[in-house]
């Protein structure tokens, strides 16, 4: 079973940047495909980043690409979320998960694992 915790979350006011960090445990998660998803208030949890397993090829939403970067330490088992130039519509809370499938995907329905997520909160 994998065990994922997010850290790294707090606030911020427009135009800064936070570091979300995403730790594994339970297994190596080497070969899954680690996801950060964001959960606004009154919206459904959306996509944002993925970092595919093995590779550690990136994929983006629209809305982040070019402000948002992942990475991944695959040493450590763990993932993390640069966030530049912030904006409010970021404002959410940001849940990693891992999909142990080997097809990678956009969808939260098709990741099996989750942590409990961090507060992002963005000023204007």
């Amino acid at each position: 079973q994998v065990q994922l915790v997010e850290s790294g979350g707090g606030s911020v006011q427009a135009g800064g940047s936070l570091k979300l960090s995403c730790t594994a445990s339970g297994r190596s998660i080497s070969s899954y495909h680690l996801g950060w998803f964001r959960t606004a208030p009154g919206k459904e949890r959306e996509f944002v980043a993925v970092s595919k397993g093995n590779s550690g090829a990136e994929w983006y939403a629209d809305s982040v690409k070019g402000r948002f970067t992942i990475s991944r330490d695959f040493a450590k088992d763990m993932v993390h979320l640069q966030m530049n130039n912030l904006e409010s519509g970021d404002t959410a809370v940001y849940y990693c998960a891992a999909d142990g499938a080997r097809r990678w995907s956009i969808r939260a329905e098709e990741y099996d694992h989750w942590g409990r997520g961090t507060q992002v909160t963005v000023s204007s």
